[in-house]
């Protein structure tokens, strides 16, 4: 996950801020979380999003506690601590797995909506897109961000373009798989929420995805998980501005900027 620069903000603010505040009291799961990453808020989204109960405790990347270091040896959020009856706790991280650990933790009913379809064809379907988000789309938007000469600005931009359009010719409408909010929803809108900052300093323009694009990233923005879980642009701003000079220092950086897969 990205990591920021040392100075980063150290809370959520706006709508983020306050879910963070409406999830402090003790509960069975906490969330080690950055507010400033955007595969951390896909794991926020998803507990939001399925109505889970969480305990919110943010990561100052900088200053990590030993408790959270014993949970995730890495340092990164997502992390989730999952609490015992016996005051042992064990943790799981990588949103991916998380999502899917929810899903698994609290099958299907009213009270716990889910997050991929019944089917299972379906559901398989659903996992493949996020591969295709994560294998195809986020690499460009690194290298998009980070790359400093035109031409190969203008390469990644393309790339893009690619992986976006390729989703877009996926997407059922109003979301990926119809009306169901599914983990392909989840796995790019955080992104998206970024993309102003594409637009603004790289010549993004996602009117060259299509409308069928420009719409469900309409649907895609106005999502309250993702709303309630977004902190105000300014702070995202100062992090984003550490890669488009190239000097972010986080792993994925690092990996963009070296030409090698992301960790």
């Amino acid at each position: 996950m990205p990591s920021p620069d040392e100075s980063v903000h150290p809370t959520a603010t706006g709508l983020a801020k306050e879910t963070v505040d409406r999830h402090q009291k003790d509960e069975d799961l906490v969330l080690w979380s950055g507010w400033f990453c955007p595969f951390n808020q896909r794991i926020w989204m998803a507990l939001e999003e399925r109505k889970i109960a969480y305990q919110y405790h943010e990561v100052n990347p900088y200053k990590k506690e030993k408790h959270f270091l014993n949970l995730n040896p890495l340092g990164l959020v997502p992390t989730l601590e999952i609490k015992s009856t016996n005051g042992q706790s064990k943790a799981l991280y990588e949103s991916d797995v998380l999502v899917e650990y929810l899903e698994d933790l609290y099958p299907e009913s009213n009270e716990h909506p889910s997050i991929f379809p019944k089917d299972t064809y379906e559901k398989s379907w659903v996992r493949l897109n996020v591969q295709h988000i994560t294998k195809k789309i986020i690499p460009a938007y690194f290298k998009l961000q980070q790359f400093q000469d035109p031409s190969d600005q203008d390469s990644a931009r393309e790339e893009l373009y690619k992986g976006l359009r390729t989703l877009t010719e996926r997407v059922k409408g109003p979301y990926f798989a119809g009306e169901q909010f599914t983990a392909v929803d989840l796995s790019i809108a955080p992104f998206v929420r970024r993309f102003y900052n594409l637009v603004e300093f790289r010549g993004l323009d996602e009117s060259k995805v299509g409308d069928q694009w420009l719409s469900y990233r309409e649907k895609l923005m106005d999502r309250e998980s993702l709303k309630n879980t977004s902190s105000e642009n300014k702070y995202y701003t100062e992090i984003l501005e550490r890669y488009l000079k190239n000097e972010a220092q986080s792993q994925v950086a690092k990996a963009t900027r070296g030409g090698q897969s992301l960790p």
